[in-house]
């Protein structure tokens, strides 16, 4: 029941159809007995600044989780940023502390990596190609490096920016070896889309699937349609897949953890 001690969490995206954290994350709250929910708002890029100050004003907000294609540009907006997201210049949640601060964090890495191994797909060990240099992929690069990837190939429609991300992420993981390439899937065992295509029906493919091992791990972050293009089409050649539902399932305890 929705009262006026609820606290709310807005979970700003745009277009916000394909969102499914609201009901995992009310579960979360209500299985813990916490008066907390989560809406889901469709905000422009041109309107983001605005709708950030005004939440900025709410005394009961909570603080905002962030999807495409805000992650990046809320970043900008924090006042403090935290863990992966000081590092990676991302954020997918923001808390707003009592003054009206806000604090930014990056937890899209963290939930990404619980969710292989929660499904026995143990990225440690992996020749790893990660499609993708935005403000998700850039959490997944530095979580992956940070659970023991010691290969790590960064792809992208600007290889200028896939360069960056790989010389970046290369200075803080000095020992690992991070590159950057053609989204070329030949020869990787574990391929990763960190980007948003898949999630419109009219997307093209984020690899040549012609060129995938049969024995390739192929993993997603869109969530919705559940089953993408890639995944539908990696099956079919023989590759074993992993979902992007599964990054959320396991990041949510941590999203509920740091808005408490």
């Amino acid at each position: 029941m929705v009262t006026g001690k609820t606290r709310f969490v807005p979970l700003l995206a745009h277009p916000i159809h394909h969102v499914r954290t609201p009901p995992l994350f009310n579960a979360e709250c209500e299985q813990r007995e916490l008066d907390m929910i989560m809406v889901p708002l469709n905000v422009r890029p041109d309107m983001l600044e605005q709708a950030i100050n005004a939440f900025r004003a709410m005394d009961n907000v909570a603080g905002m989780v962030v999807t495409i294609p805000h992650k990046a540009s809320i970043a900008e907006l924090c006042d403090k940023k935290i863990g992966a997201a000081n590092l990676v210049g991302a954020c997918n949640i923001v808390r707003r502390e009592s003054d009206g601060c806000l604090t930014g964090a990056m937890f899209d890495g963290e939930g990404f990596v619980a969710g292989l191994k929660h499904c026995d797909n143990d990225p440690v060990g992996r020749r790893t190609l990660l499609v993708g240099a935005g403000g998700a992929a850039s959490g997944i690069g530095y979580a992956l490096l940070n659970s023991g990837v010691d290969e790590l190939t960064i792809a992208n429609r600007s290889m200028e920016k896939a360069e960056k991300l790989a010389d970046y992420l290369g200075s803080i993981f000095p020992r690992a070896k991070v590159g950057y390439a053609p989204p070329d899937p030949k020869g990787f065992d574990l391929i990763i889309n960190g980007t948003a295509l898949g999630m419109h029906f009219d997307d093209p493919l984020p690899i040549n699937v012609d060129r995938l091992d049969s024995n390739s791990l192929v993993a997603e972050v869109v969530m919705q349609p559940d089953m993408t293009p890639l995944l539908v089409a990696a099956e079919k050649r023989g590759c074993r897949i992993h979902k992007g539902i599964h990054m959320i399932e396991q990041q949510v305890r941590l999203l509920v953890d740091f808005l408490q």
